[in-house]
């Protein structure tokens, strides 16, 4: 009951409160042209293929699957090729017998360790917060 009153309430705009947000708020056409940073940075596996690569090392596939064992080849696939479109990394095929394929940072890539750190920074000064609200909204939610 207090969930839907709260409902509720948040519709309604409070006299005197803040003006209601706006259903184009994000139809900027300026804005539709342009990369947006949750898509750049939004793949759930880029951060961690950042951490691989950040040395400055070119990595072969092979290299990059021993850390990350839990991700399956199709969706590190899947993941650098996104990284690669979006310009964070470069792709160098060798002609070899095998063929051999190196991943490396572009500086595009590279910049966005600075704000890797960043936020790792805040997730381990955060972390235990996030904890306690993540347990106390399981124990009071149905």
């Amino acid at each position: 009951m207090v969930e839907h009153q709260r409902r509720e309430r948040s519709e309604r705009p409070e006299p005197g409160g803040p003006a209601p947000l706006s259903p184009a708020l994000f139809e900027d056409p300026d804005c539709a042209a342009r990369p947006q940073p949750v898509r750049v940075f939004g793949g759930k596996w880029t951060a961690v293929v950042l951490r691989c690569l950040e040395d400055g090392r070119s990595r072969r596939f092979t290299e990059l699957r021993v850390p990350l064992h839990w991700i399956t080849p199709k969706v590190l696939t899947e993941t650098l090729r996104a990284m690669e479109r979006d310009g964070l990394l470069s792709r160098t095929e060798y002609d070899e017998n095998p063929p051999r394929v190196e991943y490396a940072l572009t500086a595009l890539g590279r910049s966005l360790i600075g704000p890797l750190d960043v936020a790792c920074g805040w997730a381990r000064a955060h972390g235990p917060e996030v904890t306690r609200a993540r347990e106390s909204y399981d124990t009071e939610s149905p």
